[in-house]
C-alpha cells in the first residue's frame, strides 16, 4: 500500500496458512479494505473464502478459462466473522459449490468423449 495502488491483485496470498492464522488475514484484509476502499482482484480456491471477502465472486472453468457465474454477494460491510455460520452464507457456498462442479463434471465428459475418439481409454 506504500505506492497507493487503484488496484490490488492478489492470487491465493493466504493458500499456505493453518485455517485460524487465514482467518485473521481475512479480517485484516476486510478492515484494510474498510480504510481505504481499494478494488482488489482476489484469486482463491476457497469458497467460504471468496464469499466471505467479496462482493462480487466469479466462477470460472478450467481451460479455457471461462466464466460460469457471476455473483453479486448480499452482505453488507463490515462483516463479521460470524457470518460464515448463517444459512443465506452457506447457501451461497452450496451454490457456487454445484456450479464449480458442473463445470469439472462437463470437463471430464469432454475429455471422456475425446478419448473415445482417439481410441485411448484404457479400463
Amino acid at each position: 500500500m506504500v505506492y497507493d495502488p487503484e488496484l490490488l491483485l492478489m492470487d491465493e496470498p493466504f493458500s499456505a496458512l493453518d485455517a485460524i492464522t487465514r482467518d485473521e488475514m481475512n479480517e485484516l484484509l476486510l478492515d484494510l479494505w474498510q480504510q481505504y476502499t481499494k478494488t482488489a482482484l482476489f484469486v482463491t480456491h476457497s469458497i467460504r473464502e471468496a464469499v466471505f471477502l467479496a462482493d462480487r465472486v466469479l466462477v470460472m472453468t478450467r481451460r479455457p478459462a471461462t466464466i460460469v457465474e457471476d455473483l453479486t454477494i448480499p452482505f453488507a460491510r463490515p462483516r463479521p466473522m460470524a457470518i460464515g455460520e448463517s444459512r443465506e452464507f452457506n447457501e451461497i457456498c452450496g451454490h457456487l459449490r454445484e456450479r464449480i462442479e458442473e463445470g469439472h463434471y462437463r470437463e471430464r465428459g469432454r475429455w471422456f468423449e475425446a478419448s473415445m475418439v482417439r481410441g485411448e481409454l484404457v479400463g
